[in-house]
């Protein structure tokens, strides 16, 4: 039986210094199959993709370098962070092909990275997951929320990380044409629900509604824009990172380019790109 494919999403606190972005997605070689960088919200986010044990090495090695070459003592962005290496969640990719996921495998590489992380970079580790959402680690960590792995104190000048395990999401973020940023967050607060996270954000001399769709196949881009768009007039639409096959194809093809879709920045895409089967795999 073919091997399960994982990736993960590694959110990473640099957005502006393009050489150390571009070495970190030398380090996630072979598996990085896309980065997205945003100078504004001081954020790069690295997906990788693989066979377990080559993604784990991968990983590792990213965070190793993130480590080593982000300080967030001098850090500012639009963009709120826990630390250098932000938020690191795995994902059992073999929902895309049909097949049932298997939640404790993504959970077994989560725990593995965050234990390796404590004990080799000395990076504080907070999980999310079954336990707890991200948005949860991000409003409680160092409050009433203590690392679950690594020392009880944020590295010097990495922070701490979110390590989690999670299904396949879209991130998605829409930028007003009137940088108004109550009406941003206003607009968050009412379209958040169980499937859309939200935050209403000032970027640069703009303002956006940055997404995560965390049921896609439930709730799309197409759906979120109108939403939004129902509200406020909309300037553009801006995936963050790639998007299932089934996630585009649900919405009509005359409306890819308004919601900045298309088959190039799928997931399936890059998995054939890399040679991973184009995303027809099966889990182990």
């Amino acid at each position: 039986m073919p091997e399960a494919i994982f990736e993960c999403v590694i959110n990473v606190s640099e957005g502006r210094d393009m050489t150390t972005i571009d070495s970190l997605a030398r380090e996630g070689a072979p598996t990085t199959i896309d980065v997205h960088t945003d100078a504004d919200h001081h954020r790069s986010v690295l997906t990788l993709a693989g066979r377990r044990d080559v993604l784990e090495a991968a990983v590792r090695r990213v965070a190793a370098a993130a480590v080593a070459h982000i300080d967030i003592r001098a850090h500012s962005g639009a963009h709120p962070r826990l630390g250098a290496v932000d938020v690191v969640p795995f994902v059992d990719l073999s929902e895309l092909a049909g097949r049932p996921t298997h939640g404790d495998d993504s959970i077994g590489l989560r725990d593995s990275f965050a234990w390796w992380a404590s004990e080799t970079l000395d990076l504080p580790c907070f999980l999310y997951g079954n336990e707890r959402s991200l948005p949860e680690v991000r409003r409680n960590a160092w409050q009433t929320l203590d690392p679950d792995v690594g020392p009880p104190r944020p590295h010097p000048s990495a922070g701490a990380a979110a390590v989690g395990s999670r299904p396949v999401l879209v991130a998605y973020n829409l930028w007003l044409k009137d940088p108004d940023l109550a009406a941003a967050r206003r607009v968050a607060a009412e379209i958040r629900s169980p499937t859309v996270r939200t935050l209403g954000l000032a970027v640069g001399s703009h303002v956006q509604v940055s997404c995560n769709l965390i049921a896609p196949f439930v709730v799309g881009p197409g759906v979120v824009y109108d939403e939004v768009a129902r509200r406020v007039p909309v300037e553009r639409a801006e995936l963050v990172g790639l998007v299932p096959w089934a996630v585009l194809h649900a919405e009509r093809r005359t409306r890819w380019v308004q919601l900045a879709l298309s088959e190039g920045e799928t997931i399936e895409a890059r998995l054939e790109k890399a040679g991973l089967d184009g995303g027809r795999f099966c889990a182990s």
